[in-house]
């Protein structure tokens, strides 16, 4: 993540999330120690006191899967670190939430939150990945998998737009 980004990202944690900590640094993935069937996170910040930050883009519905990953997710960083763990869902308007607020027992400490915003997941996507190839990142099976799906997923008045973006991205790929 380059520094824009990580910016941008931390003033989303302050502002959408109301969270004033002070963030100390990206938290690289092998430092997480998460085991292997856990669903790996989001982009992971630790605060000056040593919590855990997972920010996230919430692309599909919310619904008990997904609420069941997520705390996973925060049960298995908590267990290996003793630190709170708080994880910021950013969800675009076309997502449903499917579940109810609720509180949720366990010997952990953490919070899940999710915050929508009115932009579109379509173009959300698309920016994510021209991002990640700005960045000369190479873009994962998910990635593609999202970029494929992008005429489907849009409105019908976009869908020839998303297909050139798909075919312009996939024509820039080297393999």
């Amino acid at each position: 993540m380059n520094q824009k980004e990580y910016l941008v990202k931390t003033e989303i944690i302050r502002k959408t999330f109301s969270d004033e900590r002070k963030i100390k640094c990206q938290t690289p993935t092998q430092d997480l120690k998460l085991d292997e069937n856990v669903h790996k996170g989001g982009d992971i910040f630790t605060t000056e006191e040593g919590e855990f930050i997972d920010f996230e883009l919430q692309l599909r519905d919310f619904d008990e899967e997904e609420l069941t990953k997520y705390v996973e997710f925060a049960e298995n960083l908590y267990e290996k670190h003793q630190k709170h763990v708080s994880v910021y869902l950013l969800c675009p308007r076309d997502i449903n939430v499917c579940v109810k607020e609720c509180t949720i027992k366990s010997e952990a400490d953490f919070t899940i939150k999710l915050a929508k915003v009115p932009e579109d997941s379509c173009k959300i996507i698309l920016e994510g990945i021209k991002n990640k190839l700005k960045n000369k990142e190479k873009l994962d099976c998910d990635d593609l998998h999202a970029l494929a799906y992008l005429p489907v997923m849009c409105d019908k008045e976009e869908r020839n737009y998303y297909r050139m973006e798909y075919f312009k991205i996939i024509n820039q790929l080297q393999y």
